[in-house]
């Protein structure tokens, strides 16, 4: 059923039918689904290095927030490591001291 729908995903643009090869149709339900549950395998020695070292990991959508005391090499060590387990996840992250909430830092 999801090899049905990954690959039938048909759209229109200025007049012409296209099939989207790579990936999953933007706003689906399903799509959505079957990325977090990708994403739950990917990211679980994230987390389990989080819980072991007492830190906070929370990520909604595609959107992470952690916390950390490792210097900033070791964090963009760990962070390069996990980029590599899959080319087509693309990490980008900023390292700071502060974090903006609500418009407030």
């Amino acid at each position: 059923m999801a090899r049905l729908v990954l690959d039938t995903n048909i759209f229109v643009y200025e007049k012409t039918h296209y099939r989207q090869i790579r990936g999953g149709a933007m706003g689906s339900t399903f799509t959505q689904t079957l990325a977090n549950i990708y994403m739950l395998d990917w990211e679980q020695q994230l987390i389990h290095d989080q819980q072991v070292d007492q830190e906070i990991y929370g990520r909604y959508i595609d959107d992470v927030f952690m916390t950390t005391n490792l210097t900033h090499d070791q964090l963009k060590a760990k962070l390069e490591n996990a980029h590599s387990k899959d080319p087509n996840i693309r990490i980008s992250y900023s390292i700071q001291s502060t974090i903006d909430f609500l418009d407030v830092n």
